[in-house]
Formats: structure tokens, C-alpha cells, sequence
């Protein structure tokens, strides 16, 4: 029998290809209205922290070192006013196998793709995850497929994502590299269809559960090292994976400090446009992704996203590309230590935040990432150059994404600026309103109170409103 491969058919059963492609029924968890069960969501894995924490050991994940920035500290305190500038500590996740925190993620969903039988696991990724997948798939004896959107239209690819696909073909990956558009998705469901591979997606309960260990382990680390919890813990936010197994591990862990979301801003491009493609030199954590997947996080490769923000942040604060590139350089020139831009956003917005706080409080930087020749600052801001944009030093806040990277003329000029949440908590609760044909119930209302971080009288004020 024939199978029909055009774009509307395979788009028409993508639902009966994720659910063979991950393993879950995820009507089991929906209610028919908006409402579903996020909690028995993320218990439907069968794995506790334990087990995560067991499977991680037995692939060398985890126990990453938490590293005080002493001489970045001391020039925050010189930027402070008197009694401010709070210690900043990093949590070292590039010294986990693939080079960043996204292999605990990718430990799970591949102990559980070998447990069930998968011949191989494919990710669709620009490359840090892939590289996580390919090195758990490479140490459990499985194929792996990466997918990246990695070129223009004129085939030209950005430097951080071809350095990417370096890194998941040395892990043993077959890296299938696309031009920006709608065909990445198409592209996943047929090969996760042909290949019947499992479908190691950065959004499933498998993901995120991998990252509590993370959070857990900073709460640990923090209390053995200095006898305290973090006041503060900042998180690069794109997917929001990332904020929310950690927050949740945190959590579980009895330790609650302020969750602080950082991206790059990038307002103004679009991360589908392909002529705006190459003018960004940010592939992860910026507001391209960070704002959208955190207003509607089902917009993701699986029919419910275990990664939902909103839930957990506390504040949302972004940086701009010039700062990143600064703070990157900064970090190896006062602390010896070379690492990629993804855990230097959240370092650029440590910085700023650093400068409110007591001397005696505790900032976390919650992950860091390998560098390499395509992530370097000198590469980007090269193919930055050579995409028309004006690369000057001076104040960022007169940067324009797409146009300009300014790198800051002084440290004092790192700047987080903070992002209306509200705004975005009355998206999410406006957008999920459409998806129904009737007034929401009441267990709508208390979940979008809890999907929100908002009093129930915030969410039915925000649904009068429209």
C-alpha cells in the first residue's frame, strides 16, 4: 500500500506518529477543555528523582562543580553602591560529556528509548541537544538522527549552528541539515515515521525530568558550600526546558529562591523569516523563542510541552547581543574560564542583578556550555560583518536587532531589562480561551491560575477583558 507523503497528509497524522514516536497518549492527561493534568503529565515518566539521578551517574552526568566568580563579583561591588553587589556563582555544565546541561535532559529520554526497544532516536535541534543525544545514544548503542535548521535560502549557514553539527557528527550523529522554514517539522514526522525511531524532543516529561537534577543539585551544592540557599537563581530561557526542570528541582529540594528567566532581545526579527535568518547571531536563548514558547508552550514537536515557564519564573529580564559578547569575553579574561554564549546570557543579566542585591545574598548562574571555533565572539561578530550589521562600541541599549550589535564601551553599561509579565501571563490566558467553543469552567480557571503563577481573580479578570 501506497503511503501518501504530501505535506497535508503527514501533517494530517502527526498526532498518531508522535504518539508511536514517544510512547505516550497524551487524551490520558486532557480534560476536553482546557485544563489538563500537568502533574500526572510529568509523573507518567515512572522515573523518580532517583531514578534520574541513577541513570545520569551511569552515563557521567551530573555532580558539575559551582564555581564562585570572585574577580567578577569584585567588579560588580565596584559598580555598586555601598553594602550592594551580591556573590555570583556559575553551575560548570560544560563539564558533562556533550558540553552542556541538555545531555540530563537527553540521559532520560534515551535510557527509556533503549528500555523500550527503539532502534534510535531522532532531535530536531540547532545542535546542543543534538549533541547531548548523540552522546547518549553513542554510549547506549543506539542510531541517532539529528535535524537542524541550519541554512538560507542561498545556502549560507550560521556559524554556531555548522559548529554544532560538528560536534553531534564527532558524537556519531547523522546530521540532516535544512533551510529555514516549515519543512523542519514535515521533515521529523517522515523520518520519525520511516525510521520508527523514538522522538528524543526537547519538550517531553523525559526532558525536563532530567533537568531537576540540575536544580537539585544547585540547592545541595549551594547549602555544602556556604551553608545557605541562593536568593537568586537566573536561567537562559528559550524553549523554557531549562527554567522549568530546574525551578522543579529546586523545588524538590525545598529551596526557593527568586527564578529570574534571561534571553537575548532579539525583537523584531522573525525566526522563520529567511532573509532575517543569518542577521541574528543568538540560535538559542533569545526572545524569539523565549517569548513565544512562554506564552503558548504547546506550540512544541509534542502535543503537550512539559517545559511551561510561566509557571515558575519569578521575572523575565532580556539582554542584548553586544552584552553577551562582552560578558563572554569578560568571564575568560577575569576568571580564566572560555565558554559559548547560552550561560553568558544569564551571566550578562547576573551582572545587572548582582548590582541590587546585599553583598551577603547568593546569585546563581544555573548552567554554562562549551565553546568552539563557530560559538566564539570573533566568528559571529565576522558573519555578523558580513550580513550587513554595524558592529560598534558604545551603549547596547542603542542596539537594533538585525541592524547593529553595540558591545558595551564600560561594564557599567550591562543592563537587564525587565519584560512585563503580566502582559504575558494575559497572552497565555487570552490565547487559551480561543481553543474552546465554550466559557471556561472552573478547573480551567485554577489551571491557568497555576499555569500562570496568577491569583484565580487575575485569570477571570483577564478573561472579562476580552
Amino acid at each position: 500500500m501506497t503511503v501518501d507523503n504530501s505535506f497535508s497528509a503527514v501533517m494530517a497524522r502527526k498526532s498518531e506518529i508522535i504518539r508511536a514516536a514517544v510512547g505516550v497518549d497524551y487524551k490520558q492527561f486532557e480534560s476536553g477543555s482546557i485544563a489538563f493534568d500537568y502533574e500526572k503529565m510529568m509523573a507518567s515518566t515512572g522515573y523518580s528523582l532517583e531514578d534520574v539521578v541513577e541513570t545520569q551517574r551511569g552515563f557521567a552526568i551530573g555532580n558539575t562543580p559551582l564555581i564562585e566568580l570572585k574577580n567578577i563579583t569584585a567588579l560588580v561591588r565596584n559598580l555598586s553602591k555601598d553594602g550592594l553587589g551580591a556573590r555570583i556563582f556559575i553551575k560548570d555544565e560544560a563539564a558533562n560529556p556533550s558540553g552542556s546541561f541538555k545531555v540530563r535532559r537527553a540521559a532520560t529520554s534515551i535510557h527509556h528509548a533503549k528500555r523500550m526497544g527503539y532502534p534510535g532516536a531522532l532531535s530536531a535541534t540547532s545542535g546542543n541537544y543534538g549533541a547531548a543525544v548523540a552522546s547518549c545514544c553513542a554510549k547506549s548503542g543506539l542510531k541517532c538522527i539529528v535535524v537542524q535548521e541550519c541554512y538560507d535560502s542561498r545556502g549560507v549557514g550560521q556559524p554556531e549552528i555548522i559548529e554544532k553539527a560538528r560536534k553531534c557528527e564527532a558524537l556519531g550523529a547523522e546530521v540532516v541539515q535544512l533551510t529555514v522554514g516549515p519543512e523542519l517539522f514535515y521533515t521529523v514526522l517522515r523520518m520519525l515515521e520511516d525510521t520508527e525511531y523514538f522522538n528524543a524532543s526537547l519538550y517531553t516529561a523525559f526532558g525536563i525530568a532530567g533537568i531537576e537534577t540540575l536544580g537539585y543539585e544547585v540547592a545541595e551544592q549551594c547549602r555544602a558550600q556556604l551553608g545557605k540557599d541562593p536568593d537568586v537563581v537566573v536561567c537562559t530561557n528559550a524553549g523554557g526546558g531549562n527554567l522549568t526542570g530546574t525551578a522543579r528541582g529546586l523545588h524538590k529540594a525545598n529551596c526557593y529562591p527568586e527564578i529570574v528567566a534571561a534571553s537575548v532581545n532579539l525583537k523584531g526579527l522573525h525566526m522563520a523569516s529567511d532573509t532575517q535568518f543569518n542577521k541574528k547571531s543568538f540560535t538559542t536563548g533569545h526572545t524569539g523563542f523565549g517569548m513565544p514558547f512562554s506564552t503558548w508552550p504547546d506550540r512544541s514537536d509534542v502535543p503537550r510541552s512539559a517545559a511551561r515557564p510561566l509557571r515558575y519564573m519569578d521575572r523575565y529580564v532580556t539582554v542584548n547581543q553586544g552584552e553577551v559578547f562582552y560578558t563572554t569575553e569578560l568571564l575568560a579574561r577575569l576568571e580564566g574560564i572560555e565558554r559559548g554564549p547560552a550561560g553568558n546570557t544569564s551571566l550578562a543579566a547576573a551582572i545587572s542583578l548582582a548590582q541590587e542585591l546585599q553583598e551577603d545574598q547568593i546569585v546563581i548562574v544555573q548552567e554554562t556550555e562549551y565553546t568552539g571555533a563557530g560559538k566564539h565572539g570573533s566568528a559571529q561578530l565576522s558573519f555578523a560583518r558580513q550580513n550587513g550589521i554595524i558592529v560598534s562600541l558604545g551603549d547596547p541599549i542603542d542596539e537594533i536587532a538585525g541592524e547593529s550589535i553595540v558591545l558595551p564601551a564600560h561594564p557599567s553599561l550591562l543592563r537587564a531589562v525587565d519584560v512585563d509579565l503580566d502582559h504575558m501571563r494575559r497572552s497565555l490566558i487570552t490565547h487559551a480561551a480561543t481553543m474552546i467553543d465554550h466559557a471556561p469552567t472552573q478547573a480551567d480557571i485554577a489551571f491557568l491560575a497555576e499555569e500562570t503563577k496568577a491569583s484565580e481573580a487575575f485569570v477571570r479578570e483577564t478573561l472579562q477583558r476580552n
